[in-house]
């Protein structure tokens, strides 16, 4: 994607991010990019310790993702993610795409927001799409509320859809790890070397032990959607949530926040809630979520995030839910036909067609929240 994107250091500022964001679309009716965005949230400050860190690094992450063609960084000022160094944190970048803000020091910052932004619109509207090879694709896997068919037919199309990306050099993430509970053996016996294998060991005790460190039990899953749907125990549940990775070799194993570095199959640590699982994939560099679901949702993260159903009755009821129906898989259509037909989908929406959540402008961040607020 080529979009403007406006982010906030702190969440003081969310009124301003949101009104240069509604501004400048009607000014420019976004023509010539793809969208522009404003993506407030909660944080930046009363954050200690690694929970500060988290908020850094997603931001961070956003700041520096492919699909922004340029970034208003706007900041209150007197936060604890000071804009000065959360510019340090961010690292090397792009200066005449990525721009700063700090409300406090400007006299109007409306009038200085939509000059700056103004500038960064007219670079972006000079950018041309080009072609890449699949192999640089990069893919998040999610489900999110499940049913008892997702085991059956659309975890297992991503699977498979993950195996022929990877073959092509392409890269999948797969996160959740709560939902991995009960079949985490399963990824353990495909790393590819001893310390990968240790790596996912400890991606999953960390968990466990975060879980019982606030003194709740680990098997507290499935949800009452999940269970309506005919998912009956977590390992059931984990055992489909595995599926979506295919059958490739675990190449790497990130904590929360980190950036992509390994082709392939890849391991992120982040929780099972939608809202923050989608946002760590975009966030570790994914250009799009790949989203199954039985129950249905409409949300999305800040890259497109294409919802896959799991059965037809999903995909007729939800028309402006769901961008792809694997529920035919049950009604006698091979799952390598429909993966053809999921692979030509996939390299049209990453080469500019819109998914559900785009069209709606439903596009949000969540962020993992571990620590205390002062």
């Amino acid at each position: 994607r080529n979009e403007i994107w406006i982010i906030p250091t702190v969440g003081c500022v969310n009124g301003i991010v949101n009104q240069l964001a509604e501004a400048l679309r009607r000014e420019t009716k976004e023509e010539g990019i793809d969208a522009i965005m404003a993506f407030p949230h909660n944080y930046g400050c009363s954050q200690l310790g690694d929970d500060h860190e988290n908020t850094k690094k997603i931001l961070r992450d956003m700041v520096l993702h492919p699909n922004a063609g340029a970034v208003l960084v706007v900041g209150l000022g007197c936060e604890n993610n000071q804009p000065d160094i959360f510019r340090e944190f961010i690292g090397e970048y792009d200066e005449d795409r990525i721009k700063f803000m700090v409300a406090q020091k400007v006299d109007d910052e409306f009038e200085e927001g939509m000059k700056i932004l103004r500038d960064l619109y007219a670079k972006c509207k000079q950018d041309v799409r080009t072609d890449i090879p699949l192999s640089e694709l990069r893919v998040g896997l999610k489900c999110g509320g499940s049913d008892g068919f997702s085991g059956i037919t659309a975890n297992p199309l991503l699977g498979m859809f993950s195996d022929f990306l990877i073959a092509q050099g392409g890269t999948s993430v797969l996160t959740e790890v709560p939902e991995m509970f009960g079949a985490e053996t399963i990824l353990m016996n495909r790393c590819k070397t001893p310390e990968l294998f240790e790596k996912t060991v400890h991606l999953i005790n960390d968990f466990k032990e975060y879980f019982l460190s606030h003194g709740e039990p680990v098997g507290e899953n499935p949800s009452p959607g999940n269970k309506a749907g005919g998912i009956s125990t977590l390992e059931e549940k984990a055992l489909g949530c595995t599926q979506k990775c295919g059958k490739s070799y675990v190449s790497g194993v990130m904590p929360y926040g980190e950036r992509l570095q390994t082709k392939g199959l890849n391991l992120l640590s982040a929780p099972g809630n939608d809202l923050v699982a989608a946002t760590a994939l975009a966030s570790c560099g994914c250009h799009m979520v790949l989203f199954t679901t039985g129950r249905g949702t409409p949300f999305g993260t800040y890259v497109p995030t294409m919802k896959i159903s799991t059965n037809s009755r999903l995909a007729a009821h939800k028309p402006g839910w769901i961008d792809f129906n694997a529920g035919v898989i049950v009604e006698n259509e091979p799952m390598t036909v429909t993966c053809k037909r999921f692979i030509d989908y996939v390299i049209k929406v990453a080469s500019g067609e819109w998914v559900n959540n785009e069209k709606k402008g439903y596009r949000e961040i969540a962020i993992f929240k571990t620590g205390v607020t002062l």
